[in-house]
Protein backbone atom coordinates (compact mmCIF):
# COMPACT_ATOMS: atom_id res chain seq x y z
CA UNK A 1 0.00 0.00 0.00
CA UNK A 2 2.71 2.35 0.77
CA UNK A 3 4.76 1.59 -2.34
CA UNK A 4 1.50 2.28 -4.23
CA UNK A 5 1.15 5.67 -2.36
CA UNK A 6 4.49 6.61 -3.52
CA UNK A 7 4.33 5.85 -7.04
CA UNK A 8 1.31 7.80 -7.10
CA UNK A 9 2.95 10.82 -5.65
CA UNK A 10 5.63 10.29 -7.16
CA UNK A 11 4.44 10.39 -10.55
CA UNK A 12 1.45 13.20 -9.91
CA UNK A 13 -1.08 10.74 -10.71
CA UNK A 14 -3.79 12.16 -7.95
CA UNK A 15 -2.88 15.67 -9.47
CA UNK A 16 -3.72 14.78 -12.92
CA UNK A 17 -6.87 11.58 -12.63
CA UNK A 18 -8.24 15.22 -10.79
CA UNK A 19 -7.83 17.54 -14.04
CA UNK A 20 -8.93 14.91 -15.82
CA UNK A 21 -11.90 14.49 -14.21
CA UNK A 22 -12.31 18.05 -14.50
CA UNK A 23 -11.73 18.08 -18.31
CA UNK A 24 -13.54 15.07 -19.79
CA UNK A 25 -16.73 15.15 -17.22
CA UNK A 26 -17.52 18.64 -15.20
CA UNK A 27 -16.59 20.88 -18.01
CA UNK A 28 -18.51 19.13 -20.50
CA UNK A 29 -21.56 18.86 -18.14
CA UNK A 30 -21.36 22.19 -17.06
CA UNK A 31 -20.67 24.29 -20.17
CA UNK A 32 -22.47 24.80 -23.50
CA UNK A 33 -20.64 23.84 -26.53
CA UNK A 34 -19.77 27.32 -27.50
CA UNK A 35 -17.99 27.61 -24.36
CA UNK A 36 -16.74 23.96 -24.43
CA UNK A 37 -15.38 24.83 -27.55
CA UNK A 38 -13.20 27.83 -26.46
CA UNK A 39 -12.19 25.73 -23.66
CA UNK A 40 -11.03 23.36 -26.24
CA UNK A 41 -8.93 26.07 -27.87
CA UNK A 42 -7.63 27.13 -24.65
CA UNK A 43 -6.19 23.58 -24.26
CA UNK A 44 -4.41 23.85 -27.07
CA UNK A 45 -2.43 26.38 -25.97
CA UNK A 46 -1.50 24.17 -22.97
CA UNK A 47 1.14 21.78 -25.07
CA UNK A 48 2.88 24.77 -25.38
CA UNK A 49 2.95 25.69 -21.54
CA UNK A 50 3.94 21.69 -20.23
CA UNK A 51 6.90 22.41 -23.00
CA UNK A 52 7.91 25.39 -21.68
CA UNK A 53 7.48 23.74 -17.98
CA UNK A 54 10.35 21.16 -19.67
CA UNK A 55 12.84 23.74 -21.39
CA UNK A 56 12.20 26.43 -18.98
CA UNK A 57 11.75 24.96 -15.60
CA UNK A 58 13.30 21.75 -15.92
CA UNK A 59 16.00 22.57 -18.26
CA UNK A 60 16.25 26.15 -17.57
CA UNK A 61 16.12 27.73 -21.08
CA UNK A 62 13.96 30.65 -21.78
CA UNK A 63 12.21 30.03 -25.23
CA UNK A 64 10.05 33.59 -26.40
CA UNK A 65 9.44 31.94 -29.42
CA UNK A 66 7.14 29.21 -29.27
CA UNK A 67 4.61 30.85 -31.15
CA UNK A 68 6.96 29.81 -33.89
CA UNK A 69 6.74 26.02 -33.84
CA UNK A 70 2.85 26.49 -32.43
CA UNK A 71 1.79 28.07 -35.78
CA UNK A 72 4.54 25.63 -38.03
CA UNK A 73 1.57 22.50 -36.58
CA UNK A 74 -0.92 24.87 -37.59
CA UNK A 75 -0.02 25.76 -40.78
CA UNK A 76 1.03 22.08 -41.67
CA UNK A 77 -2.59 20.83 -40.70
CA UNK A 78 -4.55 23.76 -42.48
CA UNK A 79 -2.34 23.00 -45.52
CA UNK A 80 -4.08 19.54 -45.98
CA UNK A 81 -7.11 21.02 -44.72
CA UNK A 82 -6.97 23.87 -47.13
CA UNK A 83 -6.36 21.74 -50.14
CA UNK A 84 -9.15 19.22 -49.04
CA UNK A 85 -11.50 22.25 -49.24
CA UNK A 86 -9.83 23.21 -52.94
CA UNK A 87 -11.30 20.55 -54.40
CA UNK A 88 -11.81 21.65 -58.55
CA UNK A 89 -15.91 21.42 -57.92
CA UNK A 90 -15.50 24.15 -54.85
CA UNK A 91 -13.08 26.33 -56.82
CA UNK A 92 -14.70 25.94 -60.14
CA UNK A 93 -15.39 30.02 -60.20
CA UNK A 94 -11.82 30.35 -60.02
CA UNK A 95 -9.47 31.34 -62.45
CA UNK A 96 -7.52 28.19 -62.07
CA UNK A 97 -9.81 25.15 -60.45
CA UNK A 98 -8.29 23.32 -57.81
CA UNK A 99 -5.95 25.62 -56.30
CA UNK A 100 -6.18 27.29 -52.93
CA UNK A 101 -8.50 30.88 -53.27
CA UNK A 102 -5.85 32.80 -52.22
CA UNK A 103 -2.83 31.78 -54.80
CA UNK A 104 -5.65 32.12 -57.05
CA UNK A 105 -5.84 35.97 -56.46
CA UNK A 106 -1.90 36.31 -56.56
CA UNK A 107 -2.04 34.71 -60.37
CA UNK A 108 -0.86 31.17 -59.30
CA UNK A 109 -1.58 28.58 -61.95
CA UNK A 110 -0.53 25.39 -60.17
CA UNK A 111 -0.34 24.23 -57.05
CA UNK A 112 3.52 24.70 -56.02
CA UNK A 113 5.23 21.61 -55.37
CA UNK A 114 5.97 22.29 -51.50
CA UNK A 115 1.96 21.69 -51.10
CA UNK A 116 1.74 18.53 -53.32
CA UNK A 117 2.86 15.78 -50.61
CA UNK A 118 -0.11 17.96 -47.92
CA UNK A 119 -2.27 16.04 -49.84
CA UNK A 120 -1.91 13.16 -47.68
CA UNK A 121 -3.62 13.04 -44.13
CA UNK A 122 -0.83 10.73 -42.76
CA UNK A 123 1.76 12.68 -44.22
CA UNK A 124 0.13 16.39 -42.54
CA UNK A 125 0.05 14.35 -39.43
CA UNK A 126 3.49 13.47 -39.57
CA UNK A 127 4.63 17.36 -40.59
CA UNK A 128 2.70 18.40 -37.50
CA UNK A 129 5.40 16.97 -35.49
CA UNK A 130 8.22 16.87 -37.97
CA UNK A 131 8.58 20.55 -39.06
CA UNK A 132 8.75 21.90 -35.73
CA UNK A 133 10.91 19.68 -34.40
CA UNK A 134 13.17 19.98 -37.24
CA UNK A 135 13.56 23.80 -36.97
CA UNK A 136 13.96 23.38 -33.15
CA UNK A 137 16.84 20.82 -33.83
CA UNK A 138 18.68 23.35 -36.23
CA UNK A 139 18.08 26.19 -33.89
CA UNK A 140 19.07 24.85 -31.07
CA UNK A 141 22.09 22.71 -32.46
CA UNK A 142 23.90 25.91 -33.71
CA UNK A 143 22.94 27.66 -30.32
CA UNK A 144 23.49 25.43 -27.50
CA UNK A 145 26.72 23.68 -29.21
CA UNK A 146 28.75 27.03 -29.08
CA UNK A 147 27.10 27.64 -25.17
CA UNK A 148 24.56 30.43 -26.08
CA UNK A 149 22.16 30.34 -23.49
CA UNK A 150 20.61 32.64 -20.73
CA UNK A 151 19.20 35.76 -22.25
CA UNK A 152 20.98 35.65 -25.52
CA UNK A 153 18.73 32.62 -26.60
CA UNK A 154 15.86 34.33 -25.72
CA UNK A 155 16.77 37.42 -27.71
CA UNK A 156 17.39 35.09 -30.80
CA UNK A 157 14.46 33.43 -30.49
CA UNK A 158 12.43 36.25 -31.00
CA UNK A 159 14.35 36.88 -33.57
CA UNK A 160 13.39 33.73 -35.43
CA UNK A 161 9.52 34.60 -34.19
CA UNK A 162 9.63 37.97 -35.89
CA UNK A 163 11.46 36.51 -39.28
CA UNK A 164 9.47 33.29 -39.67
CA UNK A 165 5.58 35.88 -39.02
CA UNK A 166 7.76 38.00 -41.86
CA UNK A 167 8.11 35.21 -44.01
CA UNK A 168 4.62 34.19 -43.84
CA UNK A 169 3.26 37.42 -44.07
CA UNK A 170 5.45 38.37 -47.57
CA UNK A 171 4.27 35.07 -49.08
CA UNK A 172 1.14 35.82 -49.53
CA UNK A 173 0.42 33.46 -52.52
CA UNK A 174 1.70 30.48 -51.10
CA UNK A 175 0.58 30.68 -46.82
CA UNK A 176 -1.90 33.05 -47.13
CA UNK A 177 -0.88 36.08 -46.08
CA UNK A 178 -1.55 38.01 -43.19
CA UNK A 179 -5.11 36.61 -43.55
CA UNK A 180 -3.85 33.47 -43.11
CA UNK A 181 -5.82 30.17 -44.26
CA UNK A 182 -9.39 30.23 -43.40
CA UNK A 183 -12.61 27.99 -44.72
CA UNK A 184 -11.67 24.89 -43.06
CA UNK A 185 -14.47 22.89 -42.84
CA UNK A 186 -13.89 19.03 -43.29
CA UNK A 187 -11.03 16.08 -42.52
CA UNK A 188 -11.89 13.65 -45.16
CA UNK A 189 -15.37 15.11 -45.64
CA UNK A 190 -16.05 14.54 -42.02
CA UNK A 191 -17.36 17.87 -41.11
CA UNK A 192 -16.05 19.74 -38.20
CA UNK A 193 -18.27 22.35 -37.64
CA UNK A 194 -21.10 20.24 -35.90
CA UNK A 195 -21.77 19.84 -32.31
CA UNK A 196 -20.88 16.56 -32.47
CA UNK A 197 -17.79 16.79 -34.56
CA UNK A 198 -16.77 19.66 -31.76
CA UNK A 199 -17.14 17.02 -28.75
CA UNK A 200 -15.26 14.86 -30.63
CA UNK A 201 -11.78 17.05 -31.32
CA UNK A 202 -12.27 18.32 -27.45
CA UNK A 203 -12.40 14.89 -26.34
CA UNK A 204 -8.88 14.20 -28.33
CA UNK A 205 -7.07 17.18 -27.41
CA UNK A 206 -8.02 16.37 -23.66
CA UNK A 207 -6.56 12.63 -24.27
CA UNK A 208 -3.54 14.03 -26.55
CA UNK A 209 -3.37 16.32 -23.67
CA UNK A 210 -2.85 14.28 -20.18
CA UNK A 211 -0.88 11.91 -22.98
CA UNK A 212 1.82 14.23 -23.31
CA UNK A 213 1.85 15.43 -19.73
CA UNK A 214 2.35 11.59 -18.56
CA UNK A 215 5.08 11.44 -21.46
CA UNK A 216 6.96 14.65 -19.62
CA UNK A 217 5.75 13.73 -16.18
CA UNK A 218 8.26 10.17 -17.05
CA UNK A 219 11.03 12.12 -18.23
CA UNK A 220 11.26 14.11 -15.29
CA UNK A 221 11.33 11.44 -13.58
CA UNK A 222 14.13 9.45 -15.04
CA UNK A 223 17.24 9.50 -15.12
CA UNK A 224 17.09 12.53 -17.54
CA UNK A 225 14.78 14.97 -15.67
CA UNK A 226 17.72 14.45 -12.80
CA UNK A 227 20.22 15.61 -15.12
CA UNK A 228 18.13 18.56 -16.80
CA UNK A 229 17.57 19.83 -12.68
CA UNK A 230 21.22 19.04 -12.42
CA UNK A 231 22.27 20.68 -15.56
CA UNK A 232 19.61 24.31 -14.97
CA UNK A 233 21.32 24.47 -11.29
CA UNK A 234 25.00 23.51 -11.75
CA UNK A 235 25.46 23.40 -15.37
CA UNK A 236 29.24 23.29 -15.24
CA UNK A 237 29.64 20.19 -12.98
CA UNK A 238 27.13 18.46 -15.22
CA UNK A 239 29.66 18.92 -17.67
CA UNK A 240 32.85 18.47 -15.83
CA UNK A 241 31.17 15.07 -14.84
CA UNK A 242 31.59 14.14 -18.57
CA UNK A 243 27.93 14.69 -19.88
CA UNK A 244 27.69 16.63 -22.88
CA UNK A 245 24.81 19.59 -21.49
CA UNK A 246 24.35 21.20 -24.91
CA UNK A 247 22.28 17.48 -26.11
CA UNK A 248 20.18 17.81 -22.79
CA UNK A 249 19.31 21.10 -24.45
CA UNK A 250 18.74 20.33 -27.72
CA UNK A 251 16.42 17.42 -26.62
CA UNK A 252 14.27 19.16 -24.51
CA UNK A 253 13.50 22.01 -26.80
CA UNK A 254 13.10 20.25 -29.33
CA UNK A 255 9.95 18.13 -27.12
CA UNK A 256 9.05 21.07 -26.37
CA UNK A 257 8.58 22.21 -30.22
CA UNK A 258 6.98 18.98 -30.85
CA UNK A 259 4.50 19.53 -27.94
CA UNK A 260 3.66 22.73 -29.54
CA UNK A 261 3.44 22.11 -33.05
CA UNK A 262 0.89 19.44 -32.07
CA UNK A 263 -1.27 22.04 -30.16
CA UNK A 264 -1.47 24.18 -32.84
CA UNK A 265 -2.72 21.90 -35.15
CA UNK A 266 -5.48 20.96 -32.64
CA UNK A 267 -6.36 24.74 -32.66
CA UNK A 268 -6.67 24.47 -37.03
CA UNK A 269 -9.11 21.49 -36.04
CA UNK A 270 -11.35 23.14 -33.54
CA UNK A 271 -11.17 26.89 -34.97
CA UNK A 272 -10.90 26.59 -38.39
CA UNK A 273 -8.36 28.83 -39.66
CA UNK A 274 -4.56 29.71 -38.87
CA UNK A 275 -2.81 33.00 -39.42
CA UNK A 276 0.60 34.87 -38.39
CA UNK A 277 -0.97 36.32 -35.96
CA UNK A 278 -0.08 33.17 -34.01
CA UNK A 279 3.21 32.93 -34.81
CA UNK A 280 4.64 36.35 -33.57
CA UNK A 281 6.48 37.84 -30.78
CA UNK A 282 2.85 38.60 -28.82
CA UNK A 283 1.75 35.22 -28.83
CA UNK A 284 4.59 33.72 -27.88
CA UNK A 285 5.75 36.14 -24.80
CA UNK A 286 1.65 34.77 -23.74
CA UNK A 287 2.95 31.48 -23.86
CA UNK A 288 5.54 32.15 -21.54
CA UNK A 289 2.64 34.30 -19.10
CA UNK A 290 0.42 30.47 -18.89
CA UNK A 291 3.54 28.72 -17.61
CA UNK A 292 4.80 31.52 -15.35
CA UNK A 293 1.32 32.00 -13.63
CA UNK A 294 0.19 27.98 -13.26
CA UNK A 295 3.73 27.51 -12.73
CA UNK A 296 6.96 27.01 -14.36
CA UNK A 297 7.83 23.25 -12.59
CA UNK A 298 4.62 21.99 -12.68
CA UNK A 299 2.91 20.01 -15.20
CA UNK A 300 -1.01 20.24 -14.29
CA UNK A 301 0.08 23.69 -12.76
CA UNK A 302 0.75 24.98 -16.79
CA UNK A 303 -2.85 23.90 -17.69
CA UNK A 304 -4.33 25.41 -14.93
CA UNK A 305 -2.18 28.23 -15.35
CA UNK A 306 -3.53 28.43 -19.47
CA UNK A 307 -7.28 27.76 -18.20
CA UNK A 308 -6.92 31.08 -15.93
CA UNK A 309 -5.11 33.37 -18.63
CA UNK A 310 -7.41 32.90 -21.23
CA UNK A 311 -10.41 32.47 -19.32
CA UNK A 312 -9.56 36.12 -18.15
CA UNK A 313 -8.81 37.17 -21.13
CA UNK A 314 -12.32 36.39 -22.38
CA UNK A 315 -14.28 37.47 -19.32
CA UNK A 316 -12.50 40.91 -19.88
CA UNK A 317 -12.52 41.34 -22.84
CA UNK A 318 -16.45 40.44 -22.95
CA UNK A 319 -17.02 42.68 -19.80
CA UNK A 320 -14.76 45.61 -20.32
CA UNK A 321 -13.71 46.23 -23.75
CA UNK A 322 -11.94 48.97 -23.70
CA UNK A 323 -9.49 48.08 -20.38
CA UNK A 324 -9.49 44.39 -20.56
CA UNK A 325 -4.79 44.92 -21.79
CA UNK A 326 -4.98 46.96 -18.58
CA UNK A 327 -7.12 44.50 -16.30
CA UNK A 328 -4.87 41.13 -17.98
CA UNK A 329 -1.42 43.01 -17.66
CA UNK A 330 -2.51 43.72 -13.69
CA UNK A 331 -3.55 39.90 -13.08
CA UNK A 332 -0.13 38.61 -14.24
CA UNK A 333 1.88 41.34 -12.17
CA UNK A 334 0.08 40.98 -9.43
CA UNK A 335 -0.10 37.07 -9.51
CA UNK A 336 4.06 36.94 -10.31
CA UNK A 337 4.84 39.22 -7.31
CA UNK A 338 2.75 37.73 -5.07
CA UNK A 339 2.93 34.23 -5.78
CA UNK A 340 6.61 33.83 -8.05
CA UNK A 341 6.19 30.42 -8.04
CA UNK A 342 2.70 30.20 -9.59
CA UNK A 343 -0.79 28.54 -8.32
CA UNK A 344 1.70 25.26 -7.73
CA UNK A 345 3.92 27.24 -5.77
CA UNK A 346 0.84 28.23 -3.63
CA UNK A 347 -0.36 24.94 -3.20
CA UNK A 348 2.52 23.70 -2.37
CA UNK A 349 4.32 26.20 0.06
CA UNK A 350 0.66 26.79 1.35
CA UNK A 351 -2.06 25.26 1.07
CA UNK A 352 -0.42 21.64 0.87
CA UNK A 353 1.26 22.50 4.37
CA UNK A 354 -2.18 24.19 5.95
CA UNK A 355 -3.62 21.06 4.68
CA UNK A 356 -1.46 18.12 6.60
CA UNK A 357 -1.37 20.66 9.94
CA UNK A 358 -5.35 20.85 9.91
CA UNK A 359 -5.21 16.66 9.21
CA UNK A 360 -3.28 15.65 12.03
CA UNK A 361 -4.61 18.21 14.27
CA UNK A 362 -7.83 16.02 13.40
CA UNK A 363 -6.33 12.98 13.85
CA UNK A 364 -4.68 13.98 17.20
CA UNK A 365 -8.16 15.04 18.54
CA UNK A 366 -9.82 11.62 17.54
CA UNK A 367 -7.04 9.54 18.99
CA UNK A 368 -6.27 10.26 22.87
CA UNK A 369 -2.87 9.27 24.82
CA UNK A 370 -3.22 6.01 27.14
CA UNK A 371 -3.25 8.10 30.06
CA UNK A 372 -6.02 10.27 29.05
CA UNK A 373 -7.79 6.58 28.56
CA UNK A 374 -7.48 5.85 32.03
CA UNK A 375 -8.55 8.80 33.69
CA UNK A 376 -11.95 8.28 32.02
CA UNK A 377 -11.92 4.91 33.28
CA UNK A 378 -11.18 5.80 36.16
CA UNK A 379 -14.70 6.72 37.68
CA UNK A 380 -16.24 3.45 36.12
CA UNK A 381 -13.93 1.53 38.14
CA UNK A 382 -14.42 3.10 41.57
CA UNK A 383 -18.44 2.83 40.91
CA UNK A 384 -17.28 -0.87 40.17
CA UNK A 385 -16.07 -1.45 43.61
CA UNK A 386 -18.43 0.37 45.84
CA UNK A 387 -19.78 -1.75 48.76
CA UNK A 388 -22.65 -3.74 48.39
CA UNK A 389 -25.78 -1.61 48.91
CA UNK A 390 -23.94 1.93 48.27
CA UNK A 391 -25.02 4.15 45.26
CA UNK A 392 -22.56 6.27 43.78
CA UNK A 393 -24.14 9.09 44.81
CA UNK A 394 -23.69 8.90 48.50
CA UNK A 395 -20.26 7.86 48.26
Amino acid sequence: MNALKAWIQRYQLASMVLLAVLLAVVLPLSLDIFRLNLVGKYLTYAFVAIGLVMVWGYGGVLSLGQGVFFGLGGYAMAMFLKLEASDPVATAIQSTPGIPDFMDWNQITALPALWVPFKSLPFSIAAVIAVPTLLAFVISYAMFKRRVGGVYFAIITQAVALIVTVLIIGQQGYTGGVNGMTDLKTVLGWDTRTDSAKYILYYLCVALLLASMVLCRWVQTSKLGTLLLAMRDKEDRVRFSGYDVADFKIFTFCLAAALSGMGGALFTLQVGFMSPSFVGIVPSIEMVIYAAVGGRMSLVGAVYGTLLVNAGKTYFSESFPDMWLFLMAALFIGVTMAFPMGLAGVWEERLKPWWKERRQALRDAAVKSPEELRAAAAPVASVATLPEGASAQSV
